[in-house]
């Protein structure tokens, strides 16, 4: 890993950590550069990461000043898996593994992922829970042609951890479509929602390899009251 990275990675970490608070200043470019023992143009590589990455934001004459984003909730750009969230931001959960099999790829899933009809896909649905309600249902559909084999507790722990440290799957890039939809008897049944809950938040996403295939579809459904969405937005003029 680039030196650059390794520091950017560490700063992100204390920031996350609130070593170095919302508002307070990062150690300067000086500072950085003798604890690391690197030169300044590797800092501020690693600073203009932290920025495009909307942690901080310089300040002519002052630094750069850690912003408060109050990281949680679910970032809508960005491609992180629930585990990488859940130990960046410290959220308490469990996750638990409903349905796990191969099924034929409908006519409706061809219509979104543009795999064969019929050919084999996973089916993976697992509930997170946090806080001990089921506030999260995650559905995954997985091509099972490029994820050939699928072990429960691996799925349990980490899909993304599998795929890229067991399988060496190189993923890319998502798009992602964020909608508000009604509650039926499977949110019911399957989460912890309220009497009153008449609607859920969907981000439903496709997901693709570094060659381009699409190789999975995820349907996480949320409970309104737990999250919100956020995102970080630069200004650039055009």
């Amino acid at each position: 890993m680039n030196k650059f990275k390794e520091i950017f990675l560490d700063l992100e970490q204390k920031i996350v950590a609130k070593e170095y608070p919302p508002h307070t200043l990062l150690p300067s470019e000086n500072q950085l550069i003798q604890t690391y023992g690197v030169s300044r143009e590797t800092v501020r590589k690693a600073l203009n990461l932290l920025r495009n990455a909307g942690y901080i934001q310089k300040k002519q004459g002052k630094g750069s000043i850690v912003l408060d984003l109050n990281r949680f909730d679910f970032p809508i750009s960005g491609l992180t898996s629930f585990r990488e969230l859940q130990e960046t931001q410290r959220i308490p959960s469990e996750t638990k593994v409903v349905e796990i099999r191969k099924i034929a790829v409908s006519p409706k899933l061809h219509e979104i992922t543009e795999w064969p009809v019929a050919a084999e896909s996973w089916k993976l649905v697992r509930q997170r829970k946090i806080d001990g309600e089921v506030v999260i249902l995650d559905k995954d559909y997985l091509d099972a042609s490029i994820i050939q084999t699928l072990p429960e507790k691996r799925a349990q722990v980490s899909i993304y951890d599998y795929f890229e440290n067991d399988l060496g799957l190189e993923i890319a890039y998502a798009q992602k479509e964020i909608t508000v939809d009604p509650v039926n008897k499977e949110l019911r049944d399957l989460m912890d929602l309220h009497p009153d809950d008449q609607h859920v938040v969907t981000v439903r996403s496709l997901v693709y390899l570094e060659d381009t295939r699409c190789f999975e579809y995820t349907e996480s459904i949320h409970r309104l009251d737990k999250f919100r969405f956020v995102d970080f937005a630069r200004r650039r003029k055009i």
